[in-house]
């Protein structure tokens, strides 16, 4: 996609935020967001302690400037047990080692928007989340009035479950957030249709037990598996050339 802003045609590479960039991190930060970070989550970043992180760069960028940083992301390893989207998690107790990931700062310079960049750092870290075994899931907040970033994960999948009242302050202002999670490796919200299907499946429960539950606890579930159903049936009519035929 062509951008305007840009008077070449760039050529968007990742790789991971190395302790050379602390700079121009600090910049596009103070740039995109109202908060302000303390000089320690920056050095943090750039030499890796306790946070993941991936830099966007623009390989055909004029004036020597073709690894400075144009997009990036941060993030880091939380303990399921010790986050605060527990509830949120078909979490087994038993299991103590069970991680999540937790995004901390997305961004993207100005000239470099809507050419895809924020979701490929995203898809850093999914994938990176998908490779850790005992990862259950990606999560992230998002201010209220971010629509374009609310947009965004909604698109990449991720499921809003929660409005958190007042979650953010800023310049002597509230401002609500939004609660974003994306499963990975078989984790689930303990909400899920197919959660509360294998559930009732390990409990014993008389038949009117389970056609109630089934009508009832898994709306969601039975109308899917219904609409999958019709439409294998007009599929198979579709075959059989009784397409205009009334049911």
């Amino acid at each position: 996609m062509l951008n305007l802003k840009l008077s070449h045609n760039p050529l968007i590479q990742y790789r991971p935020i190395r302790t050379s960039d602390l700079e121009v991190l600090e910049k596009i930060h103070g740039d995109l967001f109202p908060i302000r970070y303390e000089s320690e989550f920056f050095q943090n970043v750039v030499n890796g302690r306790d946070i993941v992180s991936w830099g966007a760069v623009d390989r055909n960028r004029p004036n020597e400037q073709s690894d400075e940083l144009i997009g990036f992301v941060t993030a880091r390893t939380v303990l399921a047990k010790d986050s605060d989207i527990e509830e949120f998690l078909r979490y087994d107790s038993s299991r103590s080692e069970q991680t999540l990931i937790y995004i901390l700062t997305l961004g993207v310079a100005d000239s470099y928007r809507n050419l895809g960049i924020a979701s490929s750092l995203i898809r850093e870290v999914i994938k990176y989340a998908s490779n850790i075994p005992i990862c259950r899931a990606v999560y992230l907040h998002v201010i209220s009035y971010n629509n374009p970033a609310i947009y965004l994960y909604k698109k990449m999948s991720f499921q809003c479950v929660r409005r958190l009242s007042a979650f953010y302050f800023i310049n002597g202002q509230h401002y609500d957030a939004y609660l974003f999670i994306y499963y990975v490796n078989g984790g689930r919200s303990p909400c899920s249709p197919f959660f509360q299907l294998e559930d009732l499946l390990e409990r014993p429960l008389s038949k009117s037990a389970v056609a109630n539950s089934w009508t009832t606890i898994f709306p969601r579930l039975s109308n899917s598996i219904l609409r999958v159903q019709h439409a294998l049936w007009m599929l198979s009519d579709f075959k059989l050339g009784n397409i205009g035929k009334p049911w």
